[in-house]
């Protein structure tokens, strides 16, 4: 099988995988890293494209924040799909690999494997945490776990370890500081600090508009 076929072969299985996943979490979002991905690799030549595609394919085949928590069943997902379709051992543990090391988990978690290929799909994937793509992800999984919109009476809690980001119930607005407003200043890749600067600059925007709006501000 080619390259292309079992990027081809990827793609289908993870629309079927995520046809009722939550909407942030769906198809579009591995499509959108999946390009990003793709757009950052061109600058970062040294990649091998074919771990880079499955990396971005796969990353979230099984988010463990709608799997209890359990970390264990995305890697092993991937594993089992990749074999089916005859992927090479080396390449099957280099993404099982990213997927486990790829999410934010507070900001707290060491990384336990590195590699080219990992900067690059972790810029992509937080690069659609940020923007006007991030904010829209960032409410739509607030509604979808029916947390409070805002309340300035609970502050945001920085610094959480991995354990309390998993358990945080806080306001949705609370998540851009927790979050998304630090995601800039941890790209690994030059086109994904770029990126991630304009993005940033438009959720500072937003911010400011939310809390006149709050406040009464015009």
């Amino acid at each position: 099988m080619t390259n292309t076929e079992t990027i081809e072969h990827t793609i289908a299985f993870v629309k079927e995988a995520l046809i009722n996943a939550e909407g942030g979490h769906d198809w579009f979002h591995i499509q959108r890293v999946f390009n990003n991905a793709l757009l950052i690799a061109k600058d970062e030549k040294k990649a091998d494209p074919l771990i880079v595609g499955l990396g971005a394919l796969l990353h979230d085949i099984a988010d463990a924040k709608f799997h209890d928590g359990d970390e264990t069943i995305g890697p092993k997902t991937a594993e089992t799909f990749l074999r089916s379709i005859k992927v090479d051992e080396t390449t099957i543990e280099h993404v099982k690999k990213i997927i486990e090391n790829i999410s934010f988990k507070g900001g707290n978690f060491n990384q336990q494997f590195k590699s080219l290929e990992l900067d690059i799909i972790q810029d992509a994937d937080r690069l659609d945490a940020i923007g006007a793509i991030g904010i829209a992800r960032c409410f739509n999984y607030g509604g979808f776990k029916n947390r409070k919109l805002y309340d300035p009476e609970i502050a945001p809690k920085m610094n959480m370890s991995k354990a309390e980001y998993k358990k945080s119930q806080s306001p949705t607005i609370n998540h851009f500081y927790e979050k998304l407003l630090l995601l800039k200043d941890r790209m690994n890749t030059k086109t994904g600090k770029k990126i991630a600067q304009k993005r940033h600059e438009y959720m500072e925007g937003f911010l400011e508009e939310f809390y006149n709006e709050v406040n009464g501000r015009l």
